[in-house]
């Protein structure tokens, strides 16, 4: 059987694929082990200085694999254990922390429909590039549940609380360009061209200062929760952290040498 995800590192790039295409990329239990797993490497490697998440087939995800989901339900009925919805601690949270935490830029690359914890996902990267073709849909009230994968946590600062409201208690499916609209888009590119132009997003990142665009993260993850005069002590510390790294020596000495800085990531 082909492995539910697939990971590749090349020149500081590491992709990461969701590799169910017959299923619509749906989320079982061994495809979330396997994406959250190959996230934490990803996060651990000193080698991989920006990370693509992308998917195989037509679709980039369409959230928990249902078939399964259901076999989990009826086996808890018959255990009492209870057990099925544990799930969210121990994968979905798990994978959305790896994203928005590593010290690193992440990237989705998202191929086509997005859905339930797969939007989740991909609003919990840094950057999304979207095919032209793709969707999003929260999913979780027309089946009955809640948000998770940080979706409710992620989508009201993208796009709002009353817009985000209303796509979670009303799921229906949005265009790649109304998403644009909203502000959920990053950069918005023909189908054909999806793969490329995320690779080459990434690719850009990975070549770049890693220790700033950690510092960024960070940053803009603190901002969201503390007041101006926290978030203003914050940033001297980061930046203190920023000015002492070697890229922006590099970055210092290239602008006076009229140069395009080569950085190091350190």
């Amino acid at each position: 059987m082909a492995d539910t995800v697939l990971y590749e590192v090349s020149d500081g790039l590491a992709t990461v694929t969701i590799n169910r295409p017959d299923a619509m990329n749906a989320l079982n239990v061994a495809a979330k082990v396997a994406l959250r797993d190959a996230l934490r490497t990803a996060a651990d490697d000193s080698a991989v200085r920006a990370v693509l998440l992308t998917a195989t087939g037509r679709a980039f995800c369409v959230g928990q694999d249902l078939k399964e989901h259901v076999a989990l339900l009826a086996a808890d009925v018959a255990d009492g254990s209870g057990g099925t919805m544990s799930t969210v601690r121990e994968h979905y949270n798990p994978i959305v922390r790896a994203l928005t935490e590593m010290p690193k830029p992440v990237v989705a690359g998202v191929n086509g429909v997005a859905a339930g914890a797969g939007l989740g996902f991909a609003l919990a990267c840094d950057y999304r590039v979207v095919a032209d073709t793709a969707s999003f849909n929260t999913s979780f009230a027309g089946v009955a549940l809640t948000a998770d994968s940080g979706v409710s946590w992620t989508l009201p600062r993208l796009i709002g609380q009353s817009r985000a409201a209303d796509l979670l208690m009303f799921p229906r499916s949005i265009t790649a360009e109304r998403a644009e609209e909203l502000g959920i888009v990053n950069k918005l590119v023909p189908a054909a061209d999806l793969a490329a132009e995320a690779a080459s997003v990434a690719r850009t990142l990975a070549q770049g200062p890693t220790l700033a665009y950690a510092a960024l993260k960070e940053s803009l993850a603190y901002g969201a929760g503390h007041s101006l005069a926290e978030t203003l002590e914050k940033e001297g510390e980061l930046q203190n952290r920023a000015g002492a790294s070697q890229d922006h020596g590099i970055a210092v000495q290239s602008f006076l040498a009229k140069e395009k800085p080569r950085y190091v990531g350190r």
